[in-house]
């Protein structure tokens, strides 16, 4: 007979196997997991959107707003059951570009909404056209050394808020060249706040209560910085005096909210959205948004206990219809958040309506008590972001990228030089070039650089497609249609004997989709890599042949 400790692991083993009703019935069987799990993702969203609509250069709503509809509206459109659609930092930068370079202030928010809803409609078109599997064959270095860029540039711009230092205007080396100064020329109380702030963000998952573990850090940073601010009498604006120096403070160093969410909403100017300037960013918020949202959907898949698998068209259809309606509203642009997303998972959700009751809750709150919103300091949101950046540029990132290959590394570092030197497309075209050279030098043929050999026979009691000449990147949806047309086959191997290179993004791919095929009770091998060299001892470092057999 088996034990009690035995029945429980069997019932939770059977639990994890059936997923959870969608719809309405998940609602109604599965409404007390979701609405605890968002409400904690809205109390890590309210901070965070509002720090990221700042840092953009939009009004502090905006942030809310793009929440609010990416929970309530865009949960209903999406097949990524654990997502939390909202703003995200790795956004900030081309949504201030866009605003800078459209006019500027107001002028310049408005015509970056037009910007975002076209973006939006955008991502529905790609949607339509299947173009989510595009998510599969996009370099991670590339990615991650976009990213870094990204870190770098919110740093840079975030951390003298932090200081309470204002830094004459320029490009993002430029303001991280002055950071140094304006920690010397600090406002004391301000940077107290940011400082507290940064340190809570660090001390906070290192407690040893498990409790303790429950309550968010950005909302302990929230509550403490308008604790502090409260003592420092920031509402006021007023002098105070610190070793014989004079500093000034006052509302100016709060959230700026003069109105409700609802005289917050406003409409896109559609004058320039024709202009190349527009057009450029249109291309920008599509394309990164598109590929962040693609990301985060595949990273909670994996998180998800019941492995379900979102479509990635649908799920890029859902933050295009999302795109559409916040720019009409004066929101951000959105896209299917990776940390939101992770905590709404740890936190126990269920089915979709966790992200609609997060969506809801921060309506509620806005609506109910936006003065609130108004004692929070700026210092405290850019710890925040300050935090964000740090981790997106971090040397553990460059330490991960390495120990998969040198030649990853150059990629990241080249895609990340250019993208802090220019913009995020020029950053990102740079890496690509930088890896299809990677691949030229490593014996890649130019004829295979979007069509690799690929021959498909039976062997005993499996299918064996055989890759020849090049494997990678840029090729690498070709290999996928081949597997996706054997959906009936019990167990396929991918043979890559004689392939001159296959590359890292194609063996990650790989083997994310034998995972998949493995819950569904099917076998993908991977072969044929013996007599290759890898860059490193990674297991899906890039693998080069000097020499191949004769190809047929």
């Amino acid at each position: 007979m088996a034990s009690g400790g035995e029945q429980r692991v069997r019932s939770e083993s059977e639990h994890f196997k059936v997923p959870p009703p969608d719809g309405v019935a998940g609602l109604v069987k599965h409404w007390r997991d979701d609405l605890l799990s968002g409400f904690l993702v809205f109390l890590i969203a309210l901070p965070l959107s509002l720090g990221i609509a700042m840092a953009s250069g939009f009004p502090p709503m905006a942030g809310l707003i793009t929440a609010i509809v990416g929970g309530v509206l865009a949960t209903f459109f999406g097949s990524a059951p654990l997502t939390i659609k909202g703003p995200a930092a790795g956004l900030i930068v081309i949504a201030i570009g866009a605003v800078q370079e459209l006019g500027g202030g107001a002028v310049g928010y408005r015509r970056a909404l037009a910007a975002i809803v076209v973006a939006g409609a955008l991502q529905v078109g790609l949607s339509l056209l299947r173009a989510g599997v595009l998510g599969d064959t996009f370099p991670s270095s590339v990615i991650h050394g976009m990213m870094a860029a990204i870190g770098v540039i919110i740093i840079s711009k975030q951390g003298h808020t932090l200081l309470g230092a204002a830094p004459s205007p320029g490009e993002p080396l430029h303001l991280l060249a002055q950071l140094p100064k304006s920690a010397l020329n600090l406002n004391p109380e301000v940077a107290a706040i940011g400082a507290a702030s940064l340190l809570i963000l660090w001390a906070w998952p290192r407690l040893p209560s498990k409790v303790l573990h429950r309550i968010p850090a950005p909302l302990v940073v929230v509550a403490t910085g308008i604790g502090l601010a409260r003592a420092f009498d920031l509402s006021h604006a007023h002098h105070y005096m610190i070793a014989g120096h004079d500093y000034t403070v006052g509302p100016r160093a709060l959230v700026p909210i003069e109105t409700s969410i609802f005289g917050a909403m406003t409409t896109p100017d559609w004058s320039r959205v024709t202009t190349g300037v527009s057009l450029r960013y249109i291309a920008m918020f599509a394309l990164v948004g598109s590929i962040e949202s693609m990301l985060s959907a595949k990273a909670v898949d994996l998180l998800d206990p019941w492995h379900r698998r979102a479509s990635l068209d649908r799920d890029l259809f859902a933050t295009g219809v999302g795109n559409i309606i916040a720019g009409m509203l004066g929101g951000l642009p959105m896209i299917s958040e990776i940390v939101r997303s992770s905590a709404n998972v740890a936190s126990g959700a269920r089915t979709r309506w966790s992200n609609f009751f997060h969506g809801a809750l921060l309506l509620a709150f806005v609506a109910v008590v936006p003065w609130l919103l108004r004692a929070i300091p700026l210092a405290a949101l850019a710890a925040l972001l300050v935090f964000t950046g740090v981790r997106l540029a971090s040397p553990s990132e460059f330490a991960k990228t390495f120990r998969i290959g040198r030649e990853q590394l150059v990629i990241f570092v080249v895609t990340m030089v250019v993208t802090l030197a220019t913009d995020l497309l020029v950053g990102v075209a740079a890496g690509l070039v930088t890896k299809v050279i990677v691949h030229v030098l490593g014996g890649m043929p130019i004829r295979n650089v979007f069509s690799p050999s690929i021959a498909v026979s039976r062997d005993s009691d499996r299918v064996v497609v055989r890759v020849g000449h090049a494997a990678v990147f840029s090729n690498y949806l070709a290999i996928r249609r081949a597997l996706d047309a054997l959906a009936n086959e019990p167990r396929v191997t991918v043979d890559f004997h004689d392939a001159r290179i296959v590359d890292h993004t194609v063996l990650e791919g790989l083997h994310l989709l034998a995972d998949e095929w493995e819950r569904d009770g099917r076998k993908l091998e991977i072969g044929g890599l013996d007599g290759h060299t890898r860059s490193s001892a990674h297991p899906l470092a890039i693998a080069w042949r000097k020499s191949t057999p004769q190809q047929s």
